[in-house]
């Protein structure tokens, strides 16, 4: 049942009179230089916010074992993350509306060569309509939404008439791991709304993700005799090369997959990282690359990575020197799969109520090829998993920068959605709430 229009209206002008103050709890975020395996800071200040608010805490350590033996577990590397998982839980006094998972990610990827950002990576700064600082748009502004669109029910007397969940994860930008450990934890709820930088649209359907590397061993020389040698690193473009032949197999696969045979390059290989070679007068004996590629939902993960090594294997000895030196492939980050999310959910329908409340346009959805932690829920939990959020510009880029009035939006999105799919209730003892 749509909202009643007064309190349509009232919820997003608290939403306008707290946005100062989200914008400040972005900027706090955002200042936190959370990469991988860094997030702990981070994540002891969502604790501390989520406790002042009120919220049942908890806070734990990821099952290493548990997500190893999960279909939609990805391998645990060195690199992998430490932090831990934090949760803050509001119960209602009387449970009448539908639950709810709110959730973000905290970590951020690398920010590059700091003399290329024009003001810093973890200084954030505000010019015209942008937020600038890396994870800002991916995705702290969208964190601080989920505490910012209960703030404003708070600010009015109101909180969810539901049990809301409030999750903040690590490893989204590298395994997934985070939010398959919440799954494995046992939270669920209803739906799980994800204010990813999604340019204030439903994500419809989202690629999943492998991550790779591919090991090649050379022949060292002095560049003198080089033509007695074997380079790993030439060896190892060439590999690329064959690698590239199957995306392209991959991309010509996307006849009759809807969401995708409309699209140009739905699946995309890319050689994130490369390093090898020990002297430059030297012919390199080793050549590491690292990988990923994306997939079509409903391809299975390990029967893509079995290709993948399969594919690599069968070039290899056809190569000259790679047929007896053959490289060696290991899966070393995402093992994720795709989704589609099906329209026709209530859940959806509630968002494009509360969207077309907030932006006054109809709600759009669109495929993206990038990974989202709203598989975990799609997948695995079987329940709407809507994925939207702010426009952005630049994520993963030089001068990451989130949209000032999109985010307001979006926030305002989120709040009606959480009072209608919710319902809400008055709020009888009042828990600290920033901005009231």
């Amino acid at each position: 049942m749509s909202l009643d229009p007064a309190l349509r209206e009232k919820i997003l002008a608290s939403v306008e009179s707290g946005f100062a103050e989200q914008i400040a709890f972005t900027e706090e975020l955002i200042r936190f230089a959370s990469v991988r395996g860094a997030e702990h800071a981070c994540q002891d200040f969502v604790f501390r916010a989520l406790r002042e608010r009120g919220f049942a805490m908890d806070r734990f350590a990821m099952d290493r074992d548990a997500i190893a033996a999960h279909p939609g577990g990805s391998p645990w590397s060195e690199q992998h993350s430490d932090a831990p998982i934090v949760v803050g839980i509001h119960y209602p006094q009387e449970e009448k509306g539908k639950s709810l998972i709110l959730q973000a990610h905290v970590d951020v990827v690398p920010p590059g060569p700091a003399e290329m950002w024009t003001n810093g990576a973890f200084n954030p700064v505000v010019e015209g309509d942008w937020l600038y600082g890396r994870g800002g748009a991916d995705m702290k502004a969208g964190h601080a939404a989920n505490f910012f669109c209960l703030d404003a029910l708070r600010r009015i007397g109101l909180q969810p008439a539901a049990t809301v969940y409030v999750q903040s994860v690590v490893e989204e930008e590298s395994t997934g791991n985070g939010a398959l450990m919440t799954h494995l934890r046992g939270y669920k709820a209803d739906a799980v709304l994800i204010p990813e930088p999604e340019e204030e649209m439903l994500v419809r359907a989202n690629v999943g993700v492998l991550w790779f590397r591919v090991e090649v061993r050379g022949r060292p020389v002095h560049v003198r005799e080089m033509g007695n040698g074997a380079n790993a690193i030439d060896a190892a473009y060439r590999v690329i090369s064959e690698l590239r032949k199957l995306e392209q197999e991959w991309n010509d696969a996307k006849t009759g997959r809807e969401h995708f045979a409309d699209v140009e390059h739905p699946i995309n290989l890319n050689i994130g990282k490369i390093e090898g070679g020990d002297w430059a007068s030297s012919v390199p004996c080793w050549c590491r690359i690292d990988c990923r590629i994306g997939l079509y939902p409903g391809v299975n993960a390990a029967e893509a990575s079995k290709e993948i090594s399969d594919r690599v294997a069968a070039f290899a000895r056809s190569d000259a020197f790679m047929g007896n030196n053959p490289p060696s492939v290991t899966f070393n980050g995402f093992h994720a799969e795709g989704y589609v999310q099906a329209p026709g959910t209530e859940a959806e329908a509630v968002l494009a109520r509360a969207h077309e409340g907030s932006t006054g346009k109809p709600l759009q959805s669109f495929m993206t090829p990038g990974y989202l932690d709203t598989r975990v829920y799609a997948l695995y939990d079987k329940i709407p998993a809507l994925c939207y959020g702010p426009i952005s510009q630049n994520i993963h880029g030089f001068d990451e920068r989130v949209s000032i009035a999109s985010l307001k939006r979006i926030t305002g999105t989120m709040a009606l959605f959480v009072a209608e799919w919710c319902g809400v209730e008055p709020i009888k003892t009042w828990p600290r709430c920033h901005g009231g």
